[in-house]
């Protein structure tokens, strides 16, 4: 496999797909040494199944798992750390991975209890945790979907699991885009297995899935960015982070220099995506400065139910979220860091139920 190739192939049965694909793609060809630690880094973001389109199909790791040790590689490690809010452990357990470590006799690192240490990212100084440097070869299992603040989420920005929770909290002081790119820079992947089954094109966190069955391979992470961005509607330029990676020598965006081949052939017909987003309409009522993902993707889903009830019409105000609103007044804040708002509600970050509950009773007093 080239590195302006991608590769696809369609299905149910996951962990024989995953086998297929990379078959297809020599990854054993990739892999300079067969006792190189092989770090393999799914998307664990929160607590919650695959099938809800959040997090990585353990089948798609197992899979994988199989093929490297019917390769001859035996050192093989998984590594993830949850967004802020959520725990790896919990998600360990819900996910299947707990199960999928101890089937398979494969150690699974805690990002989240791991130090962080600073590294030159192309100029930009960022803390990355400190095991990642032991790792030789590092294989990027993230899912296809969508992003409530950066559009898509899928190879480059899936790395950000591997900082500490307080640098993933810098992260959005500084506006996402640009150190998501330099991390690329600091943190080499060496290949790219997308799990793009039922990926939620608008949430982050998943809740609405959309089913495709289809999983695909590249070399290049930005060019398979960029394959995502078209696949759900964007130019690339609307995120900008591919672009800052492509200047950084990360990789190609042009999509006319992609070779896409689809491997066997489909057991079902290809599904057509929707192109409206839910997340455009319900940013309107939001006022947001440097969030966290996890606040705010789960303002978003909140905002969705009041809008089913017919209450979110009913705000007489935005809603304001983030960082930029620490030690700041207003009327109406989501977060700890709208504490010193009129109507704020605690949390860093408060859950979608919560948000809820106290939005629809902020509305209700102010309806009486």
């Amino acid at each position: 496999m080239k590195n302006n190739e991608l590769l696809m192939i369609y299905g149910t049965d996951y962990k024989k797909m995953t086998k297929d694909l990379l078959e297809a793609a020599n990854l054993i060809s990739r892999i300079p040494d067969k006792n190189s630690l092989i770090g393999i880094k799914p998307n664990l973001v929160s607590a919650s199944e695959a099938s809800w389109g959040a997090t990585t199909h353990p089948e798609v790791v197992a899979g994988l798992i199989e093929y490297l040790r019917e390769k001859g590689c035996p050192r093989i490690v998984m590594l993830e750390g949850s967004w802020v809010g959520g725990r790896t452990a919990e998600a360990l357990e819900v996910c299947g991975y707990n199960r999928l470590s101890e089937e398979y006799q494969v150690e699974f690192w805690d990002m989240q209890k791991d130090k962080g240490e600073t590294r030159d990212c192309a100029g930009m100084e960022l803390s990355v945790c400190e095991r990642v440097k032991q790792v030789d070869f590092l294989i990027n299992v993230p899912v296809l979907k969508g992003h409530c603040q950066t559009k898509i989420t899928c190879a480059l920005k899936n790395l950000k699991g591997l900082i500490p929770n307080k640098e993933k909290r810098r992260f959005h002081s500084m506006g996402l885009h640009k150190p998501i790119a330099h991390l690329n820079a600091g943190i080499h992947q060496d290949f790219i297995l997308v799990d793009n089954i039922c990926g939620d094109l608008d949430f982050e966190d998943g809740g609405n899935p959309v089913v495709t069955n289809r999983i695909l391979a590249a070399a290049d992470p930005v060019l398979c960015d960029a394959f995502v961005c078209k696949t759900l509607g964007y130019a690339v330029d609307e995120v900008p982070y591919v672009r800052l990676a492509e200047s950084l020598g990360i990789g190609c965006a042009d999509l006319s220099q992609a070779v896409i081949r689809q491997i066997g052939e489909n057991e079902e017909e290809e599904t057509a995506l929707p192109r409206e987003r839910k997340i455009v309409a319900l940013q309107d009522a939001v006022e947001e400065v440097d969030s966290c993902s996890a606040c705010y993707g789960y303002l978003i889903p909140a905002l969705e139910m009041l809008r089913q009830e017919g209450l979110l019409e009913k705000l007489d105000t935005k809603i304001c979220i983030g960082q930029g609103y620490k030690g700041k007044s207003g009327k109406l804040g989501i977060g700890s860091c709208t504490r010193a708002f009129a109507h704020s509600l605690k949390g860093c970050p408060p859950t979608e139920n919560e948000i809820y509950e106290f939005l629809k009773e902020y509305v209700r007093t102010k309806t009486l």
